[in-house]
């Protein structure tokens, strides 16, 4: 088989707008970083947003390592839940709110804690929505679908 300068050419071209389309899907993917001491429990919050597109997971056992991961990776939102060993969710929301280049990221706190001060406290440091322990998927799936088309 002869292959000619242009045939060349043109398997090149087909090459690139391979490699940008595939480019585009990875920049279209939006990150979820799921902080929760319990794997269960992430594994639940991921399990319950699979019918999301163009999603992905990143996941956090502690509020320190959800610190450590958003200083490496983009984050598009935070799911979180207060009470975890190391670090109080309520302090990382106020981390997050702080720094500049994490300051938009939208977070929902997931815990179970129910009571009216967690709640004021939390969403006065920045949260932007509050759900509680055991959550309804469908409720949880509507709120992160609208908050990742909002901050597209």
């Amino acid at each position: 088989m002869i292959v000619s300068a242009s045939n060349s050419a043109i398997i090149e071209q087909e090459s690139e707008v391979r490699r940008d389309a595939f480019c585009s899907v990875e920049n279209d993917m939006k990150t979820i970083l799921i902080v929760d001491d319990s794997s269960t429990m992430r594994r639940m919050i991921a399990a319950s947003l699979r019918e999301l597109q163009n999603v992905r997971f990143d996941e956090a056992s502690s509020g320190l390592e959800a610190i450590e991961r958003l200083a490496l990776t983009p984050v598009d939102l935070i799911m979180l839940d207060l009470n975890m060993p190391d670090m109080h969710g309520r302090d990382v929301v106020e981390f997050v709110r702080k720094n500049h280049g994490s300051r938009n990221i939208p977070i929902i706190v997931l815990t179970t804690r129910g009571d009216e001060a967690s709640r004021s406290a939390v969403l006065a440091a920045g949260a932007t929505i509050y759900l509680t322990k055991p959550f309804l998927p469908h409720l949880l799936t509507a709120h992160v679908r609208e908050l990742l088309e909002s901050n597209s």
